[in-house]
């Protein structure tokens, strides 16, 4: 049977491999490994709206703010995942990220994730509107231009 969940809904994807030590003594994949899973995916959507050379040239950067990880079924040692992120501006200072954790081995998503992101001015320690230019790029990559 055919997953519901596309990885084509997804513009940025990684792909890892399950390690013998991501899972825990249950015999799979422990909780906190997914929410590093997302980490990964998470920083390859930051770089590649461009978020890591615009806090580096104007401390002006993207902060997660709250996640949660919906797990559909176990990941084991030994498997292949795809990983991905979309998302979806909310606000001027707020972004949406959602991932998908997806098994090669089942052919389906393992787990589905969400992340709200929010600009920060690591200067002044406060909620910043995003960067038109990263919130331009955002649109391109998620083909909402």
């Amino acid at each position: 049977m055919a997953s519901k969940y596309s990885l084509d809904d997804y513009p940025v994807l990684i792909e890892l491999p399950i390690l013998w030590g991501d899972m825990d003594a249950f015999q799979h994949v422990n909780n906190v490994q997914y929410f590093r899973y997302f980490e990964s995916v998470r920083i390859a959507y930051f770089e590649a709206i461009g978020f890591s050379v615009s806090i580096a040239e104007t401390n002006i950067g993207p902060i997660l703010a709250d996640t949660s990880c919906r797990y559909r079924f176990p990941l084991t040692y030994p498997d292949t995942i795809k990983v991905g992120a979309r998302s979806t501006l909310t606000s001027d200072d707020t972004m949406t990220m959602d991932y998908i954790a997806w098994s090669t081995r089942a052919d389906d998503a393992a787990a589905l994730g969400r992340g709200t992101i929010v600009c920060l001015d690591y200067t002044a320690n406060k909620r910043t509107p995003i960067p038109e230019a990263i919130a331009h790029k955002l649109k391109e990559l998620e083909h909402k231009t």
